[in-house]
């Protein structure tokens, strides 16, 4: 078992033995958050789809300018001929092999001037929707930064356990260390120095599991940053937290700033307009239209026109309005509302589901703060009392089992303080989100 525990130990140290220099640097969370801002696809999506409504939002797309056509057209013809006149007053016609083209051009304009508002009514739809692409960005954008950051603050959690694992193998391995030379000399017992082989063998097998566990936080954080799985780096082992927060003004802030919250917004606004390009419709629509054509044509028969041209200017208005279509018009008109009432349902949803979130991660919030205070207290403790008991180990005056129950006390209570540290950041980093000031 101590064997292969300390292959294990060095295959897993190895793994990361290849990786480049810099991989060993230190990385910030700052300088985790640029990189996977920059490399992660969900934002790189989340940016073209903001860039299309972009590209939508035009006047011309809106229906402010004019459309404008061009028809040309070639044809080509071969007939014959077999005509007998009346009154013998002409020869009969028989031709064959006929040949005659015509050829036309034409351009045609239609400019809508006036369709009940309707292309003032699209201009700000679109308007809407690039905003409600850059918010759903913004929403992106602030749902990465809060997964790395909790992933951030896990590698720094897995490694403050690593580190306190190491510290309760020091202690076992001194303790063992004490036990063997007793034994030796025949002022211990062989059963002491076996139990602290075995709790040595045990914290042996605790420290590589969390090595295991530490590097597979770590390909996960890599994968979020978009590079190399098996890229080594160190974080700093500090988990530091803001200044307390305070609920009130949490949910405030969260009613003005939620991405989420502001989408539901302007989806709502979209609804609303949806309705008014659809009522525009029952107004009348008023075109201005002009257009110009122009012909060409050559007769090969021996008779009639053989050749000409012509060209026509024309101009004008056009009206037209929908007098009766079904009953559609107004049918789509009542849709169109009831999905305005709709996204204002899903507003007050959402504003229901937001307070009820923020409360639930306030309460966790303030619990870990609450035990990250007792357990700094039990924590000081503890450490005393590991000094106190090896001393009293040393001389004789304390069991092995004494030793061993205020070590695991002390490596439990160390691990009760960094997971309560790390509950209230990671509840610190949701209620921010939350309250949409990540960015």
């Amino acid at each position: 078992m101590k064997v292969s525990g300390l292959v294990i130990s060095l295959f897993i140290g190895c793994m990361f033995l290849g990786a480049p220099t810099q991989a060993q640097k230190t990385i910030t969370l700052e300088e985790s958050i640029q990189q996977a801002l920059q490399n992660h696809y969900s934002i790189q999506i989340s940016r073209k789809k903001e860039v299309q409504a972009l590209n939508d939002n035009t006047p011309g797309n809106a229906g402010f300018l004019p459309t404008i056509t061009g028809t040309l057209t070639k044809n080509y013809t071969i007939s014959g001929l077999d005509q007998e006149f009346f009154g013998g007053l002409r020869a009969p016609l028989i031709q064959s092999g006929v040949n005659s083209n015509n050829s036309a051009a034409g351009v045609a304009m239609a400019w809508t001037l006036y369709d009940g508002k309707g292309m003032f009514v699209l201009r700000d739809r679109f308007k809407e929707l690039q905003n409600l692409g850059a918010k759903q960005t913004e929403s992106t954008i602030e749902n990465l930064i809060a997964q790395i950051s909790s992933s951030y603050y896990d590698l720094i959690r897995q490694n403050l356990r690593v580190n306190n694992f190491k510290k309760g193998l020091e202690i076992s391995n001194d303790r063992l260390k004490l036990a063997k030379d007793r034994y030796e000399v025949g002022q211990g017992s062989k059963v002491d120095y076996y139990s602290a082989q075995v709790d040595y063998n045990e914290d042996k097998a605790l420290l590589i599991a969390q090595e295991q566990s530490l590097l597979n936080t770590k390909i996960s954080f890599n994968t979020l940053l978009i590079r190399d799985h098996m890229q080594d780096f160190n974080v700093n082992p500090v988990i530091e937290l803001l200044a307390k927060l305070k609920l009130n003004d949490i949910k405030e802030t969260a009613l003005k700033q939620n991405p989420i919250l502001i989408s539901a917004l302007l989806s709502k606004k979209i609804s609303d307009l949806d309705t008014k390009n659809l009522q525009s419709q029952q107004k009348p629509q008023i075109d201005l239209i002009a257009g110009y054509n122009m012909s060409n044509v050559y007769n090969g028969a021996g008779f009639g026109v053989q050749k000409g041209s012509s060209d026509v200017l024309s101009y004008g208005l056009r009206a037209t309005i929908n007098i009766f279509d079904g009953y559609n018009q107004k049918r789509r008109i009542q849709n169109a509302k009831i999905t305005s009432e709709i996204a204002q349902l899903q507003i007050e949803d959402l504003k229901n589901v937001l307070s009820s979130s923020i409360e639930k991660a306030y309460i966790t919030y303030e619990n870990a703060l609450n035990l990250i205070q007792l357990e700094t207290e039990n924590y000081a403790i503890a450490k005393q009392n590991i000094d106190i008991a090896f001393d009293r180990f040393k001389v004789g005056i304390a069991t092995s089992y004494e030793l061993r129950e205020v070590q695991r006390n002390a490596v439990a209570a160390e691990t009760r303080l960094i997971e309560a540290k790390f509950a209230a950041k990671s509840a610190e980093i949701e209620l921010v989100r939350l309250s949409g000031n990540l960015l």
